[in-house]
Order: C-alpha cells, then sequence, then structure tokens
C-alpha cells in the first residue's frame, strides 16, 4: 500500500474544496484534492455554468442543439482550468477515488493511504428525490442528467418551483418545449418577498410556461406511449414527454467513514460544523453544501477560505475566523432576475418589530422605463441603530430586488451590511443617471421622506 503525507486533506472538487485547497496552497502547505469524479463539482457540470449558459442561449434565441452545444463548450472551458493539470500549476496534487477515513488522521483510497494532521472535507450535496409513489420508477431527469439530452422535449414537466425549477422553465419554454412547472405550496419561490414570485409567475407564463402552484403530486407513472404522467392533488394531471425533479439537494455527508470517527451528522446527510467550520471530531472541518447551509457556489467558497484559514492561521490558534451568512446575497437567474440579501419583510418584522422598508416599483425608475422592462421592484428593509434609533437612517437588515439586473443591483446593499453602512450613504451617494442602480438610491431616500411619492412605511404595515 501507498502511504503519502499532506499538511492539508481536501475531500471534494467542488467550489468549497476548491477554494480551501488554494488558500492552502497559499500559506505554503502541501496540499491534495481527492475527489471522485471530475474537479470543478456541481457548479462546473452540473449547476451554475451549464444552467446559466442555456439560460443565456435560449434568451439570445438559439435552438436547442445550438444551446446545448454552447453549454458544453461553456462547461469544458472552466473545466480545463481546474483539471488536475491547472492545479498542478498552483503546486495541488489531486487523487482520483472515493475517500473513506480509516483514523482521524488518515484516509484509504484505492489502495493508497493519505495522511495529515487537517482534513478539509467538501463533498458536497446531491439532486434530493422525493418519496413520491412511482417516481423512482420512471427515470426522471435531475439537474446530474439534463445537460445530457442530445434532443429536445416537446414537453417537459417539472417539479418543483424553486430557482432551479423557474430558470430551467423559462430556458426550455424559450428553446420551444411546452413547459409546465408544479409548486407544492401555494406560490413559486417560497423563500422570496411575496411581490416577487408573483413577478415571475407573469414573467413564465409569457413564455409560455403553465404555471401551477398548491400542486403537490402524489403519484408518477408512465403512460402506454411512454409519457410521464403527474397525479397532483388538486387539478388535472399533467402529461409531458419528460419529467425534471428540481426539488432541493441533499448533502452528500455519509459514506465517507466520518460517523464511525465520532463526527456529528444529521439526519439530511449534513456535517455538524460550529461557525469556525470545525466539526465535532478535531482536526476536521467541513465546508460548502455538506454542512447543510446556503447551497450557493459563493458560499462553498467563502467556507472554504475560512476553513483552510482556521487549519493552518497561527492566529486561528487563539482568534478563529467564523463564517456569518448574513450579508450573503443570492439570485434566482430568470428574467427579471430575482436577488435578495439578508431578511424579507416577514423575518424583520419578527425580528425587528420597530424596522422600516421602502418600496419601489420599477415603474418609478427612469431606467426601466426607457428599456420597457418595468415588471419588478427593489425593497429596503433598515432597523434601528442601539442607541441612535433611526438616525441617519437606521441599518439594512434585508433587500430584495427584481429586475432584469437584479444580481447586479443587490451587491451594493451586501456591500451595506456588510459594512454596517447608515443607509443614509446609499441615499447620499451619487448614481448615474438613467441607470439601473439608481433605483437604490431612489429606495434609499424614502427613509428621509418621499421619494417618487412613495415613503418608508413601518415594516408591519401593509
Amino acid at each position: 500500500m501507498t502511504v503519502k503525507d499532506y499538511d492539508v486533506v481536501v475531500i471534494g472538487g467542488g467550489a468549497g474544496g476548491l477554494v480551501a485547497a488554494k488558500e492552502a496552497r497559499r500559506r505554503k502547505a502541501r496540499v491534495v484534492i481527492v475527489q471522485d469524479g471530475p474537479v470543478g463539482g456541481d457548479c462546473t457540470f452540473t449547476g451554475c455554468i451549464p444552467s446559466k449558459t442555456l439560460l443565456a442561449a435560449a434568451a439570445q434565441g438559439a435552438g436547442f442543439s445550438a444551446a446545448m452545444a454552447r453549454v458544453r463548450a461553456t462547461v469544458d472551458h472552466i473545466a480545463a482550468t481546474e483539471d488536475a493539470t491547472a492545479l498542478a500549476g498552483h503546486g495541488i496534487d489531486v487523487i482520483a477515488g472515493y475517500a473513506r477515513f480509516v483514523t482521524p488522521r488518515s484516509i484509504a483510497i484505492d489502495g493508497t493511504t493519505v495522511r495529515s494532521k487537517r482534513f478539509i472535507v467538501a463533498t458536497g450535496a446531491r439532486p434530493l428525490i422525493p418519496p413520491i409513489p412511482g417516481l423512482r420508477e420512471i427515470d426522471a431527469l435531475t439537474t446530474e442528467t439534463l445537460f445530457r439530452l442530445d434532443r429536445q422535449p416537446a414537453s417537459l414537466a417539472i417539479l418543483g418551483g424553486g430557482p432551479i425549477g423557474c430558470e430551467m422553465a423559462q430556458a426550455f419554454a424559450r428553446l420551444g418545449s411546452k413547459v409546465t412547472l408544479l409548486e407544492a405550496e401555494d406560490r413559486l419561490l417560497p423563500r422570496e418577498e411575496p411581490e416577487a414570485p408573483a413577478v415571475i409567475a407573469a414573467a413564465l407564463t409569457r413564455d409560455g410556461v403553465t404555471v401551477r402552484v398548491g400542486a403537490k403530486a402524489t403519484l408518477v407513472g408512465r403512460d402506454d406511449d411512454g409519457s410521464v404522467r403527474i397525479d397532483t392533488e388538486v387539478g388535472e394531471p399533467v402529461v409531458a414527454e419528460l419529467l425534471l425533479v428540481a426539488i432541493g439537494r441533499a448533502p452528500n455527508g455519509r459514506g465517507f467513514g466520518l460517523e464511525e470517527l465520532g463526527v456529528d451528522i444529521d439526519q439530511r446527510g449534513a456535517i455538524t460544523v460550529d461557525d469556525t467550520l470545525a466539526t465535532t471530531v478535531d482536526g476536521i472541518w467541513a465546508a460548502g453544501d455538506v454542512t447543510g447551509g446556503l447551497q450557493f457556489t459563493h458560499v462553498a467558497g467563502r467556507m472554504g477560505w475560512i476553513a483552510a484559514t482556521n487549519a493552518l492561521s497561527r492566529l486561528a490558534r487563539v482568534r478563529r475566523l467564523r463564517f456569518d451568512d448574513r450579508a450573503t446575497p443570492w439570485v434566482t437567474f430568470t428574467s427579471p432576475e430575482v436577488a435578495r440579501v439578508g431578511l424579507t419583510r416577514a423575518q424583520a418584522a419578527q425580528r425587528h418589530p420597530k424596522a422600516r422598508v421602502a418600496h419601489l416599483p420599477l415603474a418609478h425608475v427612469d431606467r426601466a422605463i426607457t428599456a420597457d422592462a418595468t415588471d419588478g421592484f427593489v425593497t429596503l428593509i433598515a432597523a434601528p441603530r442601539r442607541g441612535i434609533g433611526h438616525l441617519a437612517g437606521g441599518r439594512l437588515v434585508g433587500a430584495t430586488v427584481v429586475a432584469p439586473t437584479g444580481g447586479e443591483l443587490i451587491h451594493e446593499a451586501a456591500l451595506a451590511m456588510q459594512t454596517n453602512m447608515f443607509v443614509g450613504r446609499l441615499a447620499q451617494t451619487s448614481h448615474a443617471y438613467p441607470t439601473w442602480s439608481m433605483a437604490i438610491q431612489q429606495a434609499a431616500l424614502q427613509f428621509f421622506g418621499e421619494s417618487a411619492g412613495l415613503r418608508a412605511r413601518p415594516v408591519g404595515q401593509s
């Protein structure tokens, strides 16, 4: 048996693992990534990169074959910057295979033993298949198989009206498939402000998507002609050529020997970590989707950086870095985009009952009027500061932007939250006219008086 020693071993080569390995190498550590499959992980091969490429191609009017060719070319281009050859240029080793812990200081991979005092587990997550009778028997699509399609489906049913479901519904509808989107809750994007799902449902409907909310699937099967049939609690069954399951992802924490060492793993399969990303076993950290938190590439990257820093920094022996997702933005890349950072109004009403809300429909934004794209809004939520209340506007605790460039606009709000900025700074800062970002300034002005005929109101006021 071959034995290798490293300063840091990273298990998993997705976003979290890549960032952790690069940070470890920056600190001059001997580091290896152990990956069962191509380095790059879900984001590169089955998540962000192919889905956003498909969305862009569909929006630009590409046909299905051209769009899928573009997806493959984009994935290949980005994967080449992350593969074993590219990482070797950074001084990072890659071992292909499935890792299993033997002791808290060693793992086994196909006859090779790798030893280290520091392990970072970043094994990601997998598509969640709900326990709907018949679903597992019909070989439904997930994001792991969707982008391998070589023929356009005439019709596509999608289970799940979250970000993935909404994005792929819009993409395939624009490519020419007949799409039906089923969501068990009473609205799409149930984690967002209630106005956002209404805007997106209308946009999807305009693109030809049949949107059915409150439609919990109860039975899935195939008709004699091979079509998929989905029965729901309410309404007629949905029949389509193919079915995509997009209701969430399950953390990949089991199967690596962690539980046998005493690492705590919850019922979902998520590895339990504290805010320093340490597990319940000394010398083992975890980062990214496997921890069961926000499942975004930028979150995984941040966690990977913190885990590697805490594993190697001398300063971390007395003061470790801590992961805090309160100012983490996220985006649903539909058209228009839905972007949020921090709290919704409902959440703010519970945690900050004296907060105030500024709400600005895009119909009041000149850039939106010039672009004939007024479906959307900006919502800012400001809470009082201790001792001085709402002086200078208070502090931002949440923001939602629904706009063609919502994913870009949200970062101004995220920066304000990250730096604990007075909301008044957003109102005072000159914004070029006419730009989409002026919507942030216009909304912030509502905390100081009337702007576009609107004023901020108490968070509990409808």
